[in-house]
């Protein structure tokens, strides 16, 4: 299936590696423009180096994505520069280390959780949609969890919170900007292969594995091929949605989180 993209402007926040680098280079290999938002200025760098081997026109804006102003600014470049945005994939986050239990997690630590997934994802939605409306085309993609599908696992209430205040935010959004041509989805990723992933040991890695249906964990590329066509014309009618990419691993999740404690799992 063609995802034809020429001729759109895509922005990823946290695109400077893994499931966000992936998804720039997807997008732009269909012939998006992509712009990269990237806290880290190396990082960024070597995402649009590689980029470049790939053909793909990008730029990139450092910044904490969290940040009101960082984001305004961005996005007032981003539209004097090419005077259009058609589409958002917010993938900006953090992990959920080291893990609290509820009565042992520091305000503060809730706090950034939510801060950096959800006001996030609303800031950039937010500040996209006059360029979006004003084409009355657009395609918001918010990367969810399935931390939150499978019920969340114990110390990381913050995170299943998180990712589980971006599915109500993505719904009503759909409804809001539905009539303007505008589609807003949410994607839940399983275990996917990042640097994440690298640091565990080769038993840990094993054992994941084992542990999915399909027998392996979900690669960085499997995501952005989703994104790519919730973000093409052929997705038009897919909007309010959340979309699991587990490899149907979040039963276990859910039985896991049980165990831990304590309880009968059936």
């Amino acid at each position: 299936m063609d995802f034809d993209l020429v001729g759109k402007v895509a922005l990823v926040t946290g695109g400077g590696r893994g499931i966000g680098l992936a998804d720039a280079l997807a997008l732009g290999a269909e012939g998006a423009t992509v712009v990269i938002n990237e806290l880290d200025g190396p990082t960024a760098e070597r995402a649009v180096a590689e980029l470049a081997r790939s053909d793909i026109d990008a730029v990139f804006y450092q910044g904490d994505a969290a940040d009101e102003v960082v984001c305004k600014r961005i996005i007032e470049e981003v539209g004097r520069r090419f005077g259009r945005i058609d589409i958002l994939v917010n993938n900006a986050g953090i992990g959920a280390k080291p893990a609290y239990h509820v009565e042992e997690m520091p305000a503060e630590a809730w706090d950034r959780m939510i801060l950096v997934h959800m006001k996030s994802t609303f800031l950039w939605s937010r500040e996209v949609l006059p360029y979006m409306k004003a084409r009355r085309f657009g395609r918001i993609v918010n990367v969810s969890s399935m931390n939150f599908t499978g019920g969340g696992r114990p110390g990381v209430a913050h995170y299943a919170a998180a990712k589980g205040g971006i599915l109500g935010f993505t719904q009503t959004l759909a409804k809001e900007v539905g009539p303007f041509g505008i589609t807003a989805n949410a994607i839940a990723p399983g275990y996917v292969e990042t640097d994440l992933i690298a640091q565990f040991t080769d038993d840990m890695r094993e054992r994941l594995h084992r542990q999915n249906p399909v027998g392996r964990v979900c690669r960085p590329s499997e995501v952005a091929a989703l994104i790519t066509f919730l973000c093409s014309s052929q997705a038009a009618f897919i909007n309010g949605e959340h979309i699991c990419i587990d490899g149907g691993r979040r039963d276990f999740f859910l039985g896991l989180g049980a165990r831990r404690v304590g309880r009968t799992v059936p």
